[in-house]
């Protein structure tokens, strides 16, 4: 349902009523935390060939993507959000209106990781980049890459990952 304000308008002595639209534009800055976005399965395979097991929320869209992890409140430790790039390219992202610390995992054209942001600083307007291009960029629960040993190099597979390489030119 979207929110309407109703503004009132006097003309030759009518008062007349227009609906106005007082949702937050789809280029407009974030205000609130975002619906949960469609899952998709992620698993990481260390070199000992441990596997950890993900389900998290895939950002489609331009506006998923400005958005992310933006005002929630907590990621759970099985999940995440992956954000899949059109094209190779450096992936630049910032903790602006993030509540919760995320470690922040980038993955190379091999679907390896190619480097790891751990408790990126909530509500930091520092860039977090990945120092290169990436097919894809990985938030978790911050402080979950030490604890299950993830580190660069770890293999990252989801159909995220499949489908896109599928569209690609």
């Amino acid at each position: 349902m979207t929110p309407v304000r109703i503004v009132g308008a006097c003309l030759s002595g009518l008062l007349l009523f227009a609906p106005v639209i007082t949702q937050a534009q789809e280029t407009g800055e974030p205000t609130q935390a975002q619906a949960e976005l469609p899952k998709v399965a992620l698993t990481i395979t260390g070199h000992d060939n441990v596997r950890h097991v993900f389900s998290v929320e895939k950002a489609s869209t331009p506006r998923e993507q400005q958005v992310g992890e933006m005002y929630r409140k907590s990621v759970p430790a099985d999940g995440g959000m992956i954000f899949v790039w059109s094209y190779p390219r450096p992936s630049e992202m910032w903790m602006q209106h993030t509540l919760v610390p995320l470690d922040i995992v980038f993955i190379g054209m091999d679907n390896r990781i190619s480097s790891i942001v751990e408790n990126a600083v909530p509500l930091s307007l520092a860039h977090i980049s990945s120092q290169g291009p990436v097919r894809a960029t990985l938030e978790l629960q911050g402080g979950l890459t030490e604890k299950l040993g993830i580190v660069v190099g770890d293999k990252v597979e989801t159909p995220a990952l499949t489908d896109a390489k599928k569209v690609s030119p």
